[in-house]
C-alpha cells in the first residue's frame, strides 16, 4: 500500500533524508512493518519531489524501479539539499500498471501530491467524482489508477481556489461516501506546509526544532516520534502540528 514520507525545515540531503537513516524509506520499500495487510514490500516504483529556491514549482524524480536497485538516484540524492520534500515508495495495487507515471508524488503548478491506500471498487467507485472533472484532466491523467484519479480531483478543486484543508477533507468525504472500506492516507505540500489525513493506514509525526516530518512509518530515533491516531487530518508546518479528527471537520 506504499510509504511516503513529507519533510519540512533547514535544508537537508535527500539521502540523509531518505536513504541512510535507520529504518529510512529506502530500508521501508522492501521490510515494511506495517502494512495493515495491504501488501508485503513496495518495489513497485518510487518517487521524490523537492522545492528549490529558484522557483516555486517542485522538481521531480520518478521511476518504475526498486528504490534499492537506482543507483542514479542514490548519486543524485548526496548532492540535493531542500528545505521541503515529498517521497513515496510504492506498492500497486493488482491490476494497475506499474509504470513510471504511476509513482508519486503527483505534481501541478507548485503542489506535490500522494496517496498511500486504494480506493475500493476501483474503477466503478470513482465512476461518480471522476465525471466532474474536465475533459482534458481526465484525457491526460498520468496514469489509469486510482491515485491519479485522485490528483485530478484534488488539483481541479485548488486550482479554483478552495481552501487546500477544505480540499482535501472535502476529497475524503466524496470518495468515502461511494467507497466507505477504501484505504485514504493522503499528503499534499506546496513546499510551505504539508496536510496529511489517515484512514486505515499508519502516520506518524516528527517535530525537531525547527523542522517537521510526516512518515507511514518512524525511522532515524524512534523516540521523537508520536502517532497519528486513525481518522485524522494534520496541518503542519516548521512551527509544528496540528491533528484534527476528521469528524469535527465538514466532508460533506
Amino acid at each position: 500500500m506504499c510509504r511516503h514520507v513529507g519533510y519540512l525545515g533547514p535544508p537537508v540531503p535527500l539521502d540523509e533524508l531518505l536513504l541512510t537513516p535507520e529504518h529510512s524509506l529506502l530500508e521501508q520499500s522492501w521490510a515494511p512493518r506495517d502494512m495493515r495487510s495491504g501488501g508485503t514490500v513496495n518495489v513497485d516504483g518510487f518517487g521524490v519531489g523537492w522545492y528549490r529556491d529558484s522557483t516555486p514549482e517542485p522538481a521531480r524524480y520518478r521511476t518504475e524501479r526498486p528504490l534499492w536497485t537506482d543507483t542514479s538516484f542514490t548519486e543524485l540524492a548526496g548532492g540535493v539539499r531542500s528545505s521541503a520534500v515529498l517521497a513515496a515508495v510504492r506498492s500497486a495495487t493488482v491490476g494497475m500498471p506499474v509504470v513510471e507515471t504511476a509513482c508519486a508524488p503527483f505534481s501541478g503548478d507548485r503542489w506535490l501530491f500522494s496517496h498511500n491506500g486504494r480506493v475500493d471498487g476501483w474503477p466503478d467507485a470513482l465512476a461518480k467524482p471522476a465525471a466532474e472533472l474536465d475533459v482534458v484532466d481526465l484525457m491526460t491523467l498520468d496514469a489509469p489508477t486510482d491515485s491519479a484519479v485522485l490528483w485530478a480531483l484534488l488539483r481541479q478543486r485548488l486550482r479554483r481556489g478552495q481552501d487546500p484543508v477544505e480540499a482535501v477533507a472535502r476529497l475524503m468525504g466524496e470518495v468515502l461516501a461511494e467507497s466507505p472500506g477504501s484505504r485514504m492516507n493522503l499528503l499534499l505540500t506546496d513546499g510551505a506546509a504539508l496536510i496529511a489525513t489517515t484512514w486505515w493506514h499508519s502516520l506518524w509525526v516528527r517535530e525537531a526544532g525547527e523542522s517537521v516530518t510526516l512518515s507511514s512509518e518512524p525511522f532515524g530515533p524512534q523516540q521523537d516520534w508520536t502517532e497519528v491516531p486513525d481518522r485524522s487530518l494534520v496541518v503542519a508546518d516548521t512551527t509544528g502540528a496540528r491533528v484534527i479528527p476528521l469528524s469535527e471537520l465538514d466532508v460533506s
